[in-house]
């Protein structure tokens, strides 16, 4: 709980004589909701994979490199952590141990040299007003704003990336960026492997709370957004 009040006072802003108002109880319940929730997705790596152990080839040396990358952060970034951070521009990055949902996106995108800190922030600086403004911002924000799943669903729709939202695992391939809402006003974002689960579907690449995981989680929420950037 005292792990809890911490994030809550960093990330909201509480004062520790706040603890006891029902704004905070609500946010504090959210989010140990959402740790409990966390338990119960178990990792590919953790599942039989003996039932479909190989990776399915990909052509495309791009898509490759990128979903290599995502891939390899499962052993690098173990936690999550949703602070506000200034980081360097362009090229930015908080601790490669840490972050959120979308740097599992950016990361791998850098890696076959697509900088989504500065696609984004150049776009948004020429047409601001077609992004959403749902954090009252006046202006770009560098820092922040490639971070968050709304701007890049709309970066990605602008670009001409969007694919349909189907419930056919079929239609989501290795590299493909997927984007959920978690309900609570709350988006998610992963990028799809190219390694089986026991299911038949691709596991995807994300990080939700318990750093970058590979798991099957393609209907897990209700997803709001398909994209396919190479």
């Amino acid at each position: 709980m005292q792990i809890l009040k911490t994030i809550v006072h960093k990330a909201f802003g509480f004062l520790p004589g706040s603890f006891s108002s029902p704004l905070f109880i609500l946010i504090i319940s959210y989010l140990c909701v959402a740790c409990q929730s966390q338990k119960s997705i178990k990792p590919v790596s953790e599942q039989n994979l003996q039932l479909n152990p190989a990776t399915v080839p990909v052509t495309s040396p791009i898509v490759r490199q990128a979903i290599d990358n995502a891939i390899a952060q499962t052993k690098i970034t173990n936690s999550y952590d949703p602070a506000y951070v200034a980081i360097p521009y362009p090229g930015g990055d908080v601790p490669m141990t840490t972050g959120v949902c979308t740097d599992v996106i950016i990361r791998a995108f850098r890696q076959v040299k697509v900088d989504l800190q500065q696609e984004v922030h150049e776009d948004m600086r020429q047409n601001f007003a077609a992004y959403p403004k749902d954090w009252n911002l006046t202006n770009t924000d560098p820092n922040i704003d490639h971070r968050r799943v709304p701007n890049l669903m709309v970066f990605f729709e602008r670009k001409g990336k969007s694919l349909p939202v189907t419930r056919n695992a079929d239609n989501y391939q290795p590299g493909d960026v997927v984007t959920w809402n978690l309900g609570g006003g709350e988006s998610h974002i992963g990028i799809v492997s190219n390694v089986r689960s026991p299911s038949g579907r691709f596991a995807i690449v994300h990080n939700i709370g318990a750093g970058t995981r590979l798991e099957d989680v393609l209907f897990n929420w209700k997803i709001i957004g398909h994209y396919r950037y190479f």
